[in-house]
């Protein structure tokens, strides 16, 4: 199974303060919420607190980013890309308890 969804970082977004001043970048976890959230769109449920098997941060995200974020089911677990554009901006996998 695969899931697609797309969210935009507003250029206000919170976690933009003081990360990095100057040069504001996406904290990793928000982009891991971003993929969570996703997971949860994707089962159609609330997903707890899940396992983080893997995550690869590959280019800063800044502000008023467009992201679509990629889920593929695999097995136990669940890999997620997370795309600005055509660049893939970060991957890995999350683990959750079937339901």
């Amino acid at each position: 199974m695969i899931h697609e969804s797309s969210v935009s970082i507003p250029a206000d977004h919170p976690s933009f303060a003081g990360h990095f001043r100057g040069r504001p970048i996406l904290p990793g976890v928000v982009l891991l919420s971003l993929a969570t959230r996703a997971l949860g769109d994707a089962l159609g449920r609330r997903v707890p607190p899940c396992g983080i098997a893997s995550a690869k941060f590959l280019r800063p995200v800044g502000p008023g980013t467009e992201l679509r974020v990629r889920l593929t089911e695999a097995g136990a677990s669940w890999r997620f890309d997370i795309f600005a554009g055509d660049e893939c901006v970060a991957t890995g996998s999350l683990r959750v308890d079937p339901a």
